[in-house]
């Protein structure tokens, strides 16, 4: 590890059909082997597919994204709704190791609700991956599906560790 200074952030840029940045960082997490396009084909066609489900009316979207896509408004509340608050991280205190609960940082929480809805995806029977992200972004968005099931995992490992949080640092 640098002692100097931590590692700088990169700049990325916004997708090119919504500018939006959390949709950019969100293909390029999906992308596999460089095939940028292929994700982006990908994810705009999931979206597309949330829209034509008209999920939007049952959920609570927020009305400046609606006015710009409902696929894009959806997506961005089941993000918000996988995001954990508190995860567990390994501290050893005294030659025993102690699984503390700690408040996770706003952008790990978005890179985690990522890497869940997308592993989520994969792990689905659906026949083609956009079919796969766009059900997996409905089950989450309504509170359902693997990605929220880790999310509810990660949640009760903390509370259960609830007592060793004395050793936060």
């Amino acid at each position: 590890m640098p002692r100097r200074h931590g590692a700088e952030k990169r700049k990325i840029l916004p997708d090119p059909r919504f500018g939006d940045l959390v949709l950019s960082k969100f293909v390029n997490n999906l992308m596999l082997d460089g095939k940028k396009s292929v994700a982006e084909r990908i994810v705009y066609g999931a979206l597309e597919s949330v829209t034509d489900k008209k999920a939007a009316n049952d959920l609570e979207v927020d009305s400046n994204l609606l006015s710009k896509n409902e696929g894009l408004a959806v997506f961005h509340l089941a993000l918000d709704k996988v995001k954990p608050k508190v995860e567990v991280k390994s501290r050893r205190v005294g030659g025993a190791t102690y699984q503390v609960p700690v408040e996770v940082r706003t952008d790990r929480a978005l890179a985690l609700a990522m890497r869940w809805l997308i592993d989520g995806a994969r792990k689905r029977s659906e026949r083609t991956m956009k079919d796969r992200l766009a059900a997996e972004i409905l089950d989450a968005a309504n509170d359902r599906g693997s990605a929220v099931k880790k999310r509810d995992e990660t949640h009760k490992m903390a509370e259960a560790n609830k007592a060793f949080a004395h050793y936060r640092w």
